[in-house]
């Protein structure tokens, strides 16, 4: 079987189609209204948002493509790296945690599938992104658990948080069980993933920075604009009690935050044509 698989080779059939995430999020418009030559932030998530259901949906087929890519993910790097402790090596424990890993995921996906049916909506009614699995193809295990594991699966954690609480604002005690059971599994993922990035660089400060720095990176791009931040207002809310239950700091949290805020503000100063203040 081929290593490092790249991304143009996934497996998909004809009901899948992709848009590209450069070209989806890179348009300043995205997830805002252009008003009278102002930028508006995203609304909160919420019952009372406009076109709240079909927002609802493709959040949930976002996350169901997201826990496809997780699991391919997870299990390339059981299977891409040769057992070790090199930098270019992965621990068999390391190995272990991964295939636990896919077993979490591949749950997911079938609980993700049947809440989309509940939701009214089917496989391929909204476009995939790969950023995910991308992130998944580092060639250094560490900056893949930093980006897939702390960086973005922190995202879902953000993501099942507000759509349990968008599910019991509904009345919907379906959604809010299967937001609150994948909730569950995605603090251990998080959580693993902070582990590991701290036992497969210890001694070695300088990996360390630079997959903190990745994640920096991903985080920021992955905050949308002010889609997700710390803010009441935000469609996506950071989910702090859970981000702690999962290994990160009060400092950590706190510099999402404020890389979230410093990319809505970003966001604003490139729909009005201003310079963004320096933070």
């Amino acid at each position: 079987m081929k290593k490092m698989l790249p991304v143009e080779e996934l497996a998909r059939d004809g009901r899948f189609w992709r848009t590209r995430f450069e070209e989806q999020f890179n348009d300043p418009r995205t997830g805002a209204q252009k008003m009278r030559g102002t930028y508006e932030r995203p609304e909160k998530f919420s019952p009372e948002q406009r076109n709240a259901p079909q927002a609802a949906s493709s959040l949930m087929h976002g996350i169901f493509m997201g826990e496809i890519q997780a699991l391919e993910g997870a299990g390339r790097t059981c299977f891409d790296f040769d057992t070790g402790n090199g930098d270019d090596q992965a621990p068999f424990e390391f190995k272990l945690a991964m295939a636990r890993q896919c077993w979490d995921e591949s749950r997911h996906v079938e609980i993700s599938i049947k809440l989309t049916e509940w939701m009214g909506t089917e496989i391929g009614e909204f476009a995939e992104n790969t950023f995910l699995y991308e992130a998944a193809c580092n060639p250094d295990p560490v900056m893949r658990i930093t980006g897939v594991n702390r960086a973005l699966e922190g995202l879902a954690i953000d993501i099942f948080s507000t759509m349990k609480t968008f599910g019991e604002q509904c009345g919907d005690p379906v959604m809010e069980f299967c937001e609150d059971w994948m909730l569950a599994d995605e603090v251990t993922h998080v959580k693993m993933g902070s582990d590991w990035l701290r036992k497969l660089t210890a001694g070695n400060p300088e990996r360390l920075n630079r997959a903190l720095e990745f994640q920096r990176v991903v985080d920021k791009l992955f905050s949308l604009g002010g889609f997700r931040s710390d803010k009441d207002e935000s469609p996506v809310k950071l989910a702090r009690r859970f981000r702690e239950l999962a290994g990160f700091t009060d400092t950590e949290i706190k510099e999402i935050a404020d890389v979230a805020a410093e990319a809505a503000d970003e966001r604003i100063a490139a729909m009005s044509g201003q310079t963004p203040a320096p933070a």
